[in-house]
C-alpha cells in the first residue's frame, strides 16, 4: 500500500511540474504579446514591467486569449483584452509601484 501511495504522490508531482511548465510557457508567451501591444500603443514606455503587471492581474482565460495571438496575430480583441486588464485598479497600482506613469 505504501508503494502505491508513494507512486501516486510521484505521479501527482510529475503532473504538477508539467502543468507548472506549461503555465510558465503560456505566461511568457502572453507577456511577449503584451509587450508588443504596449510598445505599439505607448511608444517609449518600458513594456516589460507593464506586461508583468497585466499578466499578474489577468484571469486564466484572458492569459490564454492573449497568448493565442502569438500564433494567430494581434487583433482588436487582443488589444482590447490587454487594455481592459491594464485599466483595472490592481493593475494600475502594480504599474505605479513599478514607477511607470502610463495610463493616467
Amino acid at each position: 500500500m505504501r508503494a502505491l501511495v508513494a507512486a501516486g504522490v510521484l505521479l501527482l508531482s510529475a503532473c504538477s511540474a508539467a502543468q507548472d511548465a506549461v503555465d510558465a510557457e503560456v505566461r511568457q508567451t502572453a507577456e511577449q504579446v503584451i509587450n508588443t501591444v504596449v510598445e505599439r500603443n505607448f511608444p517609449g514606455v518600458n513594456a516589460a514591467p507593464v506586461s508583468n503587471c497585466v499578466v499578474d492581474n489577468a484571469t486564466t482565460g484572458e492569459i490564454l486569449t492573449v497568448a493565442k495571438a502569438a500564433v494567430t496575430g494581434i487583433d482588436e480583441e487582443t488589444v482590447t483584452t490587454v487594455l481592459d486588464i491594464a485599466k483595472r485598479r490592481d493593475t494600475l497600482e502594480c504599474i505605479a509601484r513599478n514607477g511607470i506613469a502610463l495610463l493616467g
